[in-house]
């Protein structure tokens, strides 16, 4: 895994985090919720590929 993915997560976890705090403070907690959710969703996109590939070098080294 390169180090450049662990950023971008880390990059949307803070817009996320900073969009969680803006819309709750201005009483939009429906839309801060839904952000957050937008937010896991790309993130395990991104995650689901490494897992997938991580599969994948397990079955070849093992030759199931």
């Amino acid at each position: 895994m390169e180090i450049g993915v662990v950023f971008q997560i880390a990059a949307v976890g803070i817009l996320v985090a900073v969009l969680n705090q803006v819309l709750n403070s201005v009483g939009r907690s429906e839309q801060a919720t839904m952000t957050t959710l937008a937010g896991l969703v790309i993130v395990l996109f991104w995650v689901v590929q490494y897992i997938s590939e991580l599969f994948q070098t397990i079955q070849t080294l093992f030759k199931l």
